[in-house]
């Protein structure tokens, strides 16, 4: 059992990375990277939203909706527990740590909205985790999002001081940047665990 789950981890955090392979939260991904520091406030943030929702919703799912004919409701009750792990998150930064609340800005509250969140909710229902998996999955995508987010936001960094010729200057080569390590992580799609 423990094999499996650490199969699962490594290819969800390498092979199945959220935003590099499934293009899952590149809002934040785009909008919080421009300093590494924001970004691993940002990634913990998500990671700790993504793994109390997904065990949440697993819950949900398998002992409310599931019991009494309610996956209809699945979306809607994924995205109130999710907000409501956003308000605490929320206010927990702002109390705590005022300073990532501040440089976090709109994107802390975007948790809230951010299709990560609510995909690996949604993909844990999907592939028909054990709650153990679940909970596994929901660690390791978080996971996935830092790692992501802050590599983007190294290189970001790196180019801020780089001769960038001027038409690529900001967004165009943040977005071009964002593809080639997208498909640098395309390498591990043919690791064998």
């Amino acid at each position: 059992m423990f094999k499996h789950l650490l199969v699962l981890a490594i290819t969800t955090i390498f092979v199945e990375n959220v935003v590099l392979v499934r293009f899952l939260g590149i809002c934040p991904f785009l909008g919080v990277s421009k300093n590494t520091g924001t970004a691993v406030g940002m990634g913990m943030a998500v990671t700790f939203v993504i793994t109390i929702s997904s065990v949440m919703t697993w819950l949900v799912s398998n002992y409310v909706l599931d019991p009494l004919g309610l996956e209809y409701l699945r979306t809607l009750s994924f995205i109130l527990i999710i907000a409501g792990l956003v308000q605490l998150v929320e206010m927990f930064t702002q109390k705590s740590i005022p300073s990532l609340y501040n440089a976090l800005g709109i994107y802390l509250p975007l948790i809230t909205t951010n299709c990560v969140v609510l995909g690996v909710a949604l993909l844990n229902v999907q592939n028909d985790h054990t709650f153990e998996e679940a909970l596994v999955y929901g660690i390791s995508s978080g996971l996935s999002f830092t790692l992501a987010i802050f590599l983007f936001a190294g290189v970001r960094e790196k180019l801020e001081a780089s001769d960038v010729p001027q038409f690529l200057k900001g967004f165009p080569i943040a977005l071009i940047t964002a593809g080639l390590i997208a498909i640098a992580f395309l390498g591990f799609a043919g690791l064998q665990l």
